[in-house]
This record gives C-alpha cells, structure tokens and sequence, in this order.
C-alpha cells in the first residue's frame, strides 16, 4: 500500500496537483438539497395517495418535479464518472513512474549516507570547499525532505477526495433507489389517475345491459326534437320558476343528444354572422367536397318512389324564415338532407323513413325560402373519399359538435369531427359559452329536462333527494351487486324486482361503514371547456365532500331521478336556489 502511495504521490508531482479532478463540495451540497426535495416529495405523494379527488393536475406536478430531480442526478452522475475516469486513468499512468519513484527514493538514502559530515570532512581538505559542500549538502536533504513532506500531504489530500467521491457514489446510488421508488409510486397513481380520467368519457360502461336499455327509454320518453323545423315544444327554462320549496337544485344540459354533424340552429347563427353554405358545412364535416349528382328516383316510406329533389321539396327540418345571408342556413341544410338521403337509401336501393329516425318528410311542396334553396342548390352534395357522406345532424349541439366515434353506440367516421361552434373557436366558461355559440339562441341550447306537476312542473331537486343520488352512487361504487336495487322510488321496479328506498340506501351504506347524506348543501362541476364535457361532480353536504366522474354522475342520476328528469348530455351546470 505504501508503494503504490508513493507512486501517486510521484505523479501529483510530475504530472501537477491539477491533473486529478477535483470533486467540488458543491456535489455533496446538490446531493443533500435533493435528499431533501425527495423527502419533501415523499410526503407529498403520500398526501396525494389518500386523497380522493382526481389528481391529474397535482400528480404532473410532481412528476415533472421527479422529472427535474432525475435530470439533476444524471448530471451529478456523469460528473462523477468523469471524476473516476481521471483517476483510473492516473492508475494506469502508475506504471510508468514507478522507476522516478524508486530512483528518487533511491537518491535520498545514498545522500543520507555519503553526504555524512565525517566523509566530507576526510574527503576536502579545504574548510572553505567543506563549508560549501556541506551547505549544498543540506540544502540537498532539504529538497528531499520537503518532496516526501509534500507528497505525503498529497496523498492525504487525495485519498480524502477519494473517500468524498465514494461517498457520494455511495449517496447517489441511495437516492436514485428513493427516487425509483418514488417513481414508482407516482407511475402507479398516474395510471389510477389516468384510467379515472378515461372513464370520464365512458357512458354507461359499469352498468348493465338492463340499465342501459333503461336509460334509452327513459331519454325517448322525453320526445327531445332532433329538427330545429319541428313543432315540438320547447324545454322549460326552470331558473325563474318556484316549486315551492328552498332550496332547491336545477341539472340544465347544454343542447341535445347526438351532437355531430350539422348543428341546424348553429348555421342559422353562422348564416346571420355572415359565412356562405359552404364555409357553414365546411365548420361541421371533416375532409369533404363539393359534387352535383344526377337527380335519380328513391324509395320514400309510404309514399313510393320519386325523383330525388322532388323528395327534397317535402323536408321539414329547418324554419322557412332562415333566409339570412341569401339563404345560406337552408342551402346548407339541403345540401345536408340530399347528401344523407343518398347515403341512406345507398343511392336509392333502400327505403328512407319520414320521421326522425331518419329526417322528417311531409310530402309535397314545402315551398317559399325551402324550395328556392333545393332549387339553387340542385344536385349538390358533400362527399368524402369519393363517397357521398350519411350527413347526420340536429337542432342544437349546445356549442360543441362530436365526431360519431364519441357517441355512444356509434362507430366512427372519417367526415365527422370535433367542433368547439363559438364564434371565437374557444369557450372559457359557462358564460363565454352562452354568450358565444352560434346555437345560442335555439330554445334547446340550456335546459333542464323534466318535470313534476307537484312541483310548479318544474325540474328542480331538493337537497335530500340530490342526497339520495349520492348515496345511490356510493352504494353502487362499494358494492356492485346493489346495483339492481338502486332505480327510481317513485315508479314501480322495471323488471319485477325490489328498489330500495332512500332510507334502505342509508342503512346499506351505514352497514359498510360509509356515511350516508341525509341533506346536500352544495354542487359545483369541473368542466374540460375544450372537449365540452363534464369532468367532475364534487358534492358537500352533512356527510362531507364527495367526487364523482361527470359520466357516473349522470347515468345515476337518471337511473334514480324522479318522475322523468335527466341530464340529457355529457355537459351540464348545476343551479341552486
């Protein structure tokens, strides 16, 4: 050990004290700051892991912290490399100075002995001579005596920088073991967070069969109107309504189901801001262009068969005194209508019906503004990937357009596509929405759906029947196998069965150790105004606070709501009274 001392000693001095890397205290002071940060990071995680609301948001923050920390630790760690690198190589280096070190260790013990006063003294004759050669002598020693002296210093200074870098090997390799763990942890939450945030735009997934059929009828019981030209009425604007009873809470949903396609009330709101039926079509339906097809004969449900523009004369799906801007919402919407009819009856081999199933037809001549804009539009139709498209379309889509591969039951399309429809092409809030869709003005574009006559026929809730639903969903969520228990209280079991009123809801939760509510004091909803969609529903009341999906939110409240109020699309607001 001593040797190889004295060898690395010979090359601090050949070579200079700057040849080895220096291992600043900075590294050590980094590494100390980022066992720190991890610990501070580990409590954070741990706090994050017993919340309950969805930590998307909190969880990238953090991440991105980690992210951070691992950046830092790869630049310590190659630094630390580069460190090691120097001084393997200064081993491989020792070799070759071995000879200077035994050389030099070889010198000082031949100038102790022959340089002895008592041989200079026999030696010269002269005391002047021996004067000198006894003071170059000395001063000889000296230099000797301070090369050992300094290597020795140097080779306690580097074997203290020797033990610092393994110490922060050693204090590195610690920590990323922390952070990986950490990772880990903050990997698994991220997932959970993850597959939470996919479910918000999942349906019905997690109900039965038998739920989901209900839900579909208790939607058509509603008789929404798909056409802006029909004669059904309106929804009820409950907001100024008093049911008799405080306070109370309203769902209003924004539009009507099936939101792709050609928004009709949204070209209207397009035609008066100006754009031609074109640039109208264009903003609902991805990737088309413009064709003129022959005028060839299609089947019509109970009315035989007749020449394709004929059939068109007879459409009822938008009011004949939308003639803004040279007509320009009507010639969109027969361009609409010849392009599904088509599509529909797969260029007149099948049948095409005459209600909304399909689109509403009447027979004859609608004439006025409609038959002007069949007339200037003759032939005209949309087509993509050289096929003339099924153009689907509504009333009212409440600001936001979907592709059909976000409907439920729909496959997807290559001519359908997403659509924030404001005049800006974004939404901020509720009320930039209202104030900004081109639908805004349709009488389906913010509503609640439903109603009770004991209640002024309104759609408003009280707090414990909102509490009902809660506890509906908490119930469902512990266990499923409740699930077919969980319908209305005030109608009859769909399938014979048993329903569990609100009281039985309680002493369920109560036997699975969950507090129920017995009263509601509080909803607010966190919206992805980009996507036009409910995210998340967060309930306070007696029992606390709770959160839920928009979509499980939804679907339970339409399984359990009373009589037959709903939420009708995956974006709603929540008013209270």
């Amino acid at each position: 050990m001593l040797r190889l001392i004295f060898l690395l000693v010979i090359l601090v001095l050949f070579f200079g004290a700057s040849f080895f890397i220096n291992v600043p205290k900075t590294s050590s002071d980094e590494l100390s700051d980022i066992t720190k940060q991890i610990q501070d990071l580990t409590n954070s995680l741990n706090e994050s892991i017993k919340a309950t609301t969805p930590l998307e948001s909190q969880l990238n923050n953090l991440k991105k912290q980690i992210d951070g920390i691992k950046n830092r630790l790869s630049f310590i760690e190659q630094d630390i490399a580069t460190k090691e690198k120097g001084i393997n190589k200064s081993y491989e280096n020792l070799a070759k100075q071995e000879l200077i070190l035994n050389r030099a260790i070889r010198d000082f013990y031949i100038k102790s002995y022959y340089n002895s006063p008592i041989w200079v003294f026999f030696s010269i004759s002269s005391a002047i001579d021996i004067t000198q050669i006894l003071a170059y002598q000395r001063a000889a020693t000296n230099q000797d005596k301070a090369i050992i002296t300094n290597i020795a210093l140097s080779i306690q200074d580097l074997e203290t920088k020797k033990r610092n870098l393994e110490s922060e090997k050693k204090q590195l390799f610690s920590l990323k073991l922390s952070l990986d763990e950490q990772s880990a942890k903050l990997d698994e939450i991220v997932t959970g967070a993850k597959k939470y945030q996919a479910g918000l735009s999942s349906k019905i997934a997690e109900l039965s069969a038998k739920q989901q059929e209900i839900l579909g009828q208790r939607l058509a019981s509603l008789n929404i109107p798909r056409s802006a030209g029909t004669a059904a009425p309106a929804c009820i604007d409950d907001r100024d309504k008093d049911p008799g009873f405080s306070p109370r809470f309203a769902f209003f949903t924004y539009g009507v189901p099936n939101r792709t396609g050609l928004n009709q009330y949204g070209a209207w709101g397009r035609a008066k801001a100006g754009q031609k039926e074109e640039d109208i079509l264009r903003a609902y339906y991805e990737g088309i262009s413009f064709e003129t097809r022959p005028n060839i004969n299609i089947k019509v449900q109970g009315y035989g068969e007749m020449p394709l523009e004929t059939y068109l004369l007879g459409i009822y799906e938008m009011p004949d005194s939308w003639v803004e801007t040279d007509r320009a919402a009507l010639k969109a919407q027969t361009i609409a209508a010849r392009s599904y009819a088509l599509a529909y009856t797969n260029n007149g081999e099948s049948e095409i019906c005459t209600t909304q199933s399909c689109q509403v037809y009447k027979g004859g001549n609608k004439g006025g503004n409609w038959e002007q804009a069949v007339i200037q539009t003759a032939g005209k139709v949309m087509v993509n990937g050289g096929q003339v498209i099924k153009a689907w379309y509504s009333s009212t889509h409440g600001g936001y357009a979907f592709p059909t591969s976000e409907l439920p039951g729909w496959a997807g399309t290559a001519w359908t596509k997403r659509v924030v429809d404001t005049i800006t092409g974004a939404v901020g809030s509720f009320g930039d929405l209202q104030s900004n869709a081109y639908d805004k003005d349709s009488p389906w574009f913010y509503c609640d759906w439903g109603s009770r006559s004991q209640y002024n026929k309104t759609a408003w809730l009280k707090p414990s029947e909102v509490a009902d639903i809660v506890n509906v969903i908490l119930l469902a969520r512990a266990d499923s196998g409740t699930k077919e228990k969980l319908y209305q209280t005030d109608k009859p079991h769909p399938y014979g069965g048993e329903v569990w009123n609100e009281e039985r809801v309680k002493s369920e939760l109560r036997a699975r150790n969950i507090t129920p509510y017995n009263s509601v004091s509080n909803i607010s909803v966190s919206v992805d105004f980009g996507g036009g969609r409910v995210n998340s529903v967060t309930v306070s009341g007696d029992a606390g606070g709770s959160s839920f999906s928009g979509s499980e939110f939804k679907d339970w409240f339409n399984l359990r709501a009373p009589a037959n109020i709903q939420i009708v699309g995956p974006l709603y607001n929540v008013e209270q009274r």
